[in-house]
Formats: C-alpha cells, structure tokens, sequence
C-alpha cells in the first residue's frame, strides 16, 4: 500500500508530491490526460500549441522568487519577453513583476516536478472511504485502490463535496468564491502582430494571448489564446457547451474588434469552460492537515487566486505533515 495518494498534478500537486516522494511512496491521480491542471498545454502538433489556461507566473514571494530562479537555470521555464499592451487605460501596467512561462509549455513546471513520480490519468476522484488505518478511493471509471494518506489539491467546492464529512474544523464555512472563466483557442492567417499579449478594456474579453511570441515554435500561422473576463465567465461558464459555436464566435468577434488586426482566414478553434479557475479572496490559512486521519488539503484557492499560491500552500502543507 502507499503512503501518500496526491489528488491532482496541478501546482500543488506536482510540489507536495515532489517533497514527499524523499521519504515517502507516492502515487498521482489526475482525471486529465495529462499533467499540469490550470497550467495545462493544449497541444496542436509537434512542438506547436497552446497555454490552455495559465499564461504565466509573476513571482511576489520571496520563497517563489528563489524557487523560480532555479527554475530558470535549469531552463524549465524562462521570460516571456515582448510588448506586452494595456488597452485599460484605468489599470496602471505593472513593470516590477517580470513575466515567466514554461519553456516548452506552462506545464512544464509540474512535468519537472513529477518527473520521477507514479502518475495515473484519466481517474477522477468520486467518493472516498476511511476503513481502519487507510483510505479507499472510488473513481469515475469504477477503479478504486487504497492508500494510508490522502492529499487532494482540487478546487473548493469538489474538496468540500469529497471531505466534508471528515473535516470537522471551521474550513469549509468559508466563503469561497471560485471563478469562472472561457478560454478560446484560435488559429489564424499570420497578423505580424508585434504584440505578446493584450488586457483589454471589455467586459466580455479580458486577455489575448499571442503564443508565437512565446518563441517556443516557429510557424506560418499565428494561434492565440483568448479569455473571457470572470464576469462573462461566471454568466455562461455553465452552459457553454451547449452553444459552443456561439461562444465562440462572441469571443473572437470582440478580440477582431478590440486588437484591429486583420484576421483573414481561421484554420482552428477551440472553447474550454474553466468552471473553477481562481479564488480572489484569500483565507486565513494556507493548508489543512489533519494527521490523526491522514487527509491534507492544499490548493492555490487558500491563498488565491495566483498559481503561486498553490505552491505556497504545498510548501505550507509539507511542513505541517513533517512536523
């Protein structure tokens, strides 16, 4: 039996496995086809994709700063140079924070991560069971299998469905909001846009990704990654599926109208629901451990809604487990 089964391959996932794969037998499940989580790359062909939701990591922490520095050394992830535009002219643009993305994918942080560890996909968590000293968990696919602790790093309201039972302190009487958003990806005739990415000033579209400046793949097309703002997101997040087309046809009209550029011929689309994104409220803590049981809980919500606060809250967890 193993000592640690880790729910999820995400930032928080991919850091406390990694940890406790020194001491401890380990062992991932994530109900993906592949790792990363929010961080995930959709990949079109060879070397070419997506940033299917996080864009990049603008370290504020001094621990994440000195982890990410080593990070660039060992060129796993490296700056995202270009011009960077800001069509909000109510939001001051932020030339402290640098701009990091993985070298090959921004998935690229957990693949390094979880590198040397078991990782089994496509097994979505659906129920968990305490018998005796261990943990049977029952998954989508009707698989199931046993572990003495159990870590889960998934969004709030699917670890409050799972643990709630267990959890007997105050954790799951926060308020927390999750957001939500739509991401588009789009291929397109080549724009020679000079721009890396764009925030806008809409309340339909937040952001636009140019991932050829990313420089990671040379191309005679250009793919872009567009997000909706949480607003839109939170209104349609639910039923997107439905209409997908009509969704995303809404997206890529306002990106055209926003950026001008001259979108000629579309060659690929696209859509993905990101249901529960971020947490912009942080709590009080940054982790839960309860050792008597042997569950943890760390995730980015508890500190939100940055990718860095996933791994603050691994780091946070990991201490609490070894004490």
């Amino acid at each position: 039996m193993i000592d640690f089964a880790v729910i999820g391959s995400g930032i928080s996932g991919a850091t406390i496995s990694n940890k406790l794969n020194k001491k401890y037998s380990i062992k991932v499940f994530e109900k993906a086809k592949g790792v990363g989580g929010r961080s995930s790359f959709k990949r079109f062909k060879n070397k070419i994709g997506f940033d299917h939701g996080l864009q990049y990591l603008s370290p504020r922490s001094k621990e994440f700063k000195s982890f990410t520095k080593k990070l660039i050394k060992k060129r796993i992830i490296k700056l995202w140079r270009g011009n960077h535009e800001f069509l909000n002219k109510r939001v001051k643009r932020d030339k402290k924070h640098v701009k990091l993305i993985g070298v090959r994918g921004n998935n690229d942080i957990s693949k390094h991560l979880l590198k040397k560890i078991n990782c089994k996909f496509q097994s979505e968590l659906s129920e968990i069971k305490r018998q005796k000293n261990c943990w049977l968990l029952k998954f989508k696919d009707n698989s199931s299998a046993y572990t003495k602790n159990l870590i889960i790093t998934a969004p709030f309201p699917q670890v409050k469905k799972l643990t709630s039972k267990f959890v007997k302190t105050k954790l799951f009487k926060n308020k927390v909001k999750m957001n939500s958003s739509l991401t588009v990806l789009l291929m397109t005739n080549k724009t020679r846009s000079n721009v890396s990415s764009f925030f806008t000033n809409d309340n339909i579209l937040g952001w636009v990704s140019n991932e050829n400046s990313k420089r990671r793949f040379k191309y005679n097309r250009d793919l872009w990654v567009l997000q909706s703002t949480y607003e839109y997101g939170r209104k349609h997040t639910d039923n997107y599926r439905n209409k997908t087309k009509y969704y995303t046809n809404v997206l890529i009209d306002r990106f055209k109208k926003l950026t001008s550029l001259k979108i000629k011929k579309i060659y690929f689309t696209h859509i993905h629901g990101w249901k529960y994104s971020s947490n912009s409220k942080p709590l009080k803590l940054q982790s839960y451990w309860n050792k008597k049981i042997g569950l943890g809980i760390c995730a980015d919500w508890f500190g939100g809604p940055r990718l860095e606060n996933g791994w603050l809250s691994a780091n946070n967890l990991y201490k609490k487990i070894i004490k």
